[in-house]
């Protein structure tokens, strides 16, 4: 096993088995975006669901939002941008968009510590999976920010790394920052880009295949900069993940 690969030992667990338990107890039999009753013990109702803003047709390397009259799938699509300079990534995974009721549900998650809100995220990230996307090898979650994880007390990207691993029966790989960033929020594109350029590293060899791991992608800089470093620790094939993508429209 690869050093910085956690598997979680048997009483870890049956820890995580309890608390998804108590998070299942925690989640009443309502939507959660409508209070509707619900059944089957998912929290949201079949209209909420599909109501969702999903990504359906988006570029399988940047997860970009692209017109919906186009032929294919989030997988074989590519926008004109990954056309003309391709990505470190290999393929990406988005399955929302930053939009509407996925806004308010990821502030909750991210500003709030909202563990519900978190559940429902990673079960709408679950329930979108299909033949065309598997995670596989392990996930790498983006390192947060040291000064805002201390002021926050919460490390929103490796609660839902660890989460995510847990479910997929995954082991999860640490990267860390190499420095610290200013936040991105704000900047334009380009500005992104060369605020994240080389700001992770990643320990060690790492196996063929990674998933890194992030809440939002916006412009993908952030996800793109640790892919990069994945790949120079011997990975070769990496796929972007999170739970929404902010359309380019909107940055």
């Amino acid at each position: 096993m690869r050093r910085g690969a956690k598997i979680l030992p048997p009483v870890a667990r049956g820890l995580l088995a309890w608390i998804n338990a108590q998070l299942k107890r925690a989640l009443p039999g309502y939507c959660a975006f409508c209070w509707a009753p619900v059944a089957d013990g998912v929290p949201w109702c079949a209209d909420c669901h599909a109501e969702m803003p999903w990504n359906r047709s988006a570029c399988g390397l940047c997860a970009e939002p692209l017109p919906s009259a186009l032929p294919g799938s989030m997988v074989s699509l590519r926008c004109g941008r990954c056309l003309r300079h391709p990505p470190a990534q290999t393929a990406a995974w988005v399955p929302l968009r930053y939009e509407g009721r996925m806004i308010r549900l990821i502030q909750r998650y991210k500003f709030s510590a909202d563990a519900r809100a978190g559940e429902v995220l990673i079960r709408l990230m679950l329930s979108s999976f299909g033949s065309s996307i598997e995670p596989a090898g392990a996930l790498i979650g983006v390192p947060g920010q040291r000064e805002r994880t201390r002021q926050q007390g919460f490390d929103h990207t490796a609660w839902l790394t660890q989460r995510l691993a847990a479910h997929l029966e995954l082991p999860v790989i640490e990267a860390e920052r190499s420095r610290e960033t200013p936040s991105q929020r704000g900047l334009d594109r380009i500005s992104r880009r060369r605020n994240v350029k080389r700001a992770f590293l990643v320990a060690g060899r790492l196996p063929a295949s990674v998933t890194v791991v992030d809440d939002v992608m916006t412009t993908g800089a952030t996800l793109e900069s640790l892919a990069i470093a994945c790949r120079e620790a011997g990975a070769e094939n990496v796929t972007v993940m999170a739970f929404a993508r902010t359309p380019s429209t909107r940055i």
